[in-house]
């Protein structure tokens, strides 16, 4: 992951609403959830929502896909796995069990 791309995912996810939907939709799985069932778990206006979800689009956290009349969103994992591994590449100076699997935690 570039830097850039990175440091867009974190602004992105640096607003309350927008970490509130991201998370909902980590929990939700591949499946995902139509935009109506984010808006009323979450008691967001339709259009405050949709602002939202064009945020967390616009830097490659989340996808769309239309079902019919509804539009189905997804976390995209892979795109979470990539921020993930760019904050955590140089943990620890490289060590084996550091990192988010390992807890890290460093000793100094």
């Amino acid at each position: 992951m570039e830097h850039n791309t990175a440091t867009h995912a974190l602004a992105a996810l640096g607003h309350n609403t927008r970490l509130s939907v991201f998370r909902l939709l980590v929990q939700a799985g591949r499946s995902g959830r139509l935009a109506g069932e984010i808006a009323a778990d979450l008691g967001l206006p339709g259009a405050t929502l949709s602002f939202h979800l064009k945020e967390l689009s616009a830097a490659g956290l989340v996808s769309a896909e239309s079902r019919g009349r509804s539009i189905c969103y997804r976390a995209d994992f892979e795109a979470m796995n990539g921020l993930i591994s760019y904050l955590t590449e140089n943990c620890c100076a490289g060590e084996a069990d550091c990192g988010p699997a390992g807890q890290c935690a460093p000793s100094c």
